[in-house]
């Protein structure tokens, strides 16, 4: 598979260089360059199915010459210790938790694969400097995934007080490869200094800068394994219309969904359930998008004013806006009724759910009332309840299962540099670690 950006079709690279190289030089966004039917390879596959063996079927065919089969399978085998989890709740509503990663959301699994697949193409002795930008969870996740891969460093900006859930032992200064550099400024302030970066090109070429955020397509292109590994749970059972509740702020997940139904998932619509924020509902009712300063919520992970990934969601409205208009429905769920999905959920199914969850619940749940009437949805349930403890239990009554390793991640940690927000302290901070 070739990868084009969603600026220029004529740019073709290969999913080496998109992973590696992360943004086209137009300032665009990789996408699929083509599409490619999966179908022969997943349909047959039943509920016995793991999660690892379905990724090592796939991503060698969706890149072929890249991965072979025994090369997928290292990736699957190293990126995989832990897998989705489909509970079906009643016959027209099912909850996929993808909050059984490490670190306790779903994001373990886009980035799981992006290190394990870069370890594999920098073999035998390729070197890539991963930049993220990060208040908290996502840090933890790369710092997981990338701890002790051969040939990668992973560097991770953090605004002001919020260094949370990193093991010490693993940072460059005590001789592993991730490097926690504190910004002394605003989460945007991270995410311009890793523009300054990427756009001054002897940085970027000097370091092999690339990013774990979902501007890498090699951490969005793999998201979309578990609506493939959903459906397979589920097929025998499904009666009529299959559609995915998905909760969106910065669409990186829906964009997935949209990539899978591409290769062959048999689906029949998305929603995307979206907070107060409801930063794409005009664009989805046939309007231009407008970037705004967003409003905090509960589903704070979802308040998002310009997702990052507006150019591939607008690649498919493009390509075919009659047919979008009927794939992708959008919900607007406020903070009441995240807070009353959470409180039905528990009543009614025994379910904890965070608030980014509650959202594509309650969204399901409107779906069903109206519009779809033999229809099944699955709802992504994409953190861990466990994350929002108190909340949960205030809403619900019960505390939810927790573990040693979820707390751990709430601890502070030092990072090992605090500097300006300039790219000349970035590079002294980082030349001076390694």
């Amino acid at each position: 598979m070739e990868f084009s950006s969603t600026r220029s079709k004529e740019l073709r690279v290969s999913f080496r260089d998109a992973v590696l190289h992360c943004l086209p030089s137009d300032g665009g966004l990789y996408v699929p360059a083509s599409m490619v039917d999966l179908r022969p390879f997943f349909l047959y596959m039943d509920s016995e199915t793991t999660y690892p063996e379905l990724v090592a079927t796939i991503a060698p065919v969706l890149l072929q010459g890249e991965l072979n089969p025994i090369s997928a399978a290292r990736v699957a085998e190293s990126a995989f210790s832990f897998e989705p989890e489909l509970k079906r709740l009643d016959a027209n509503l099912s909850v996929l938790e993808l909050h059984n990663g490490p670190t306790g959301v779903f994001k373990d699994f886009g980035i799981a694969f992006l290190a394990a697949v870069m370890e594999e193409l920098l073999k035998p002795s390729g070197h890539a400097m991963t930049l993220t930008a990060t208040t908290g969870r996502t840090g933890v996740s790369v710092a997981q995934a990338f701890k002790g891969r051969t040939g990668i460093t992973a560097v991770i900006l953090y605004p002001e007080g919020h260094v949370r859930g990193l093991d010490p032992s693993t940072f460059v200064n005590n001789g592993g490869n991730i490097l926690p550099i504190q910004i002394e400024g605003t989460f945007d302030d991270c995410q311009r200094l890793i523009r300054d970066a990427f756009e001054d090109r002897p940085f970027a070429e000097r370091y092999g800068l690339t990013s774990a955020n979902t501007i890498n397509v090699g951490r969005l292109l793999p998201q979309a394994f578990y609506f493939l590994y959903a459906f397979i749970k589920i097929k025998k059972e499904l009666h009529g219309d299959l559609l995915f509740s998905v909760p969106s702020g910065n669409f990186g997940n829906l964009i997935a969904g949209l990539y899978a139904w591409k290769f062959g998932l048999p689906v029949n619509g998305f929603i995307a359930a979206m907070n107060a924020n409801d930063t794409f509902g005009d664009f989805f009712r046939g309007q231009s998008f407008v970037p705004h300063i967003p409003v905090r919520t509960l589903s704070r992970s979802m308040d998002v004013g310009n997702p990052s990934n507006y150019e591939r969601l607008a690649a498919f409205y493009n390509e075919a806006p009659a047919v979008m208009k009927h794939m992708v429905y959008s919900e607007r769920v406020d903070d009441e009724a995240t807070l009353a999905a959470m409180e039905r959920a528990w009543k009614r199914y025994g379910l904890h759910l965070d608030p980014h969850g509650a959202v594509g619940f309650a969204a399901a749940e409107r779906l069903l009332a109206g519009d779809i009437e033999d229809g099944h949805v699955v709802v992504l349930s994409t953190g861990h309840p466990a994350k929002y403890a108190d909340l949960v239990a205030r809403v619900t009554g019960k505390a939810p299962i927790t573990s040693e390793v979820l707390e751990n991640l709430q601890k502070e940690v030092a990072p090992v540099a605090v500097i300006p927000a300039r790219l000349d302290a970035l590079e002294s901070a980082i030349a001076g670690a390694l």
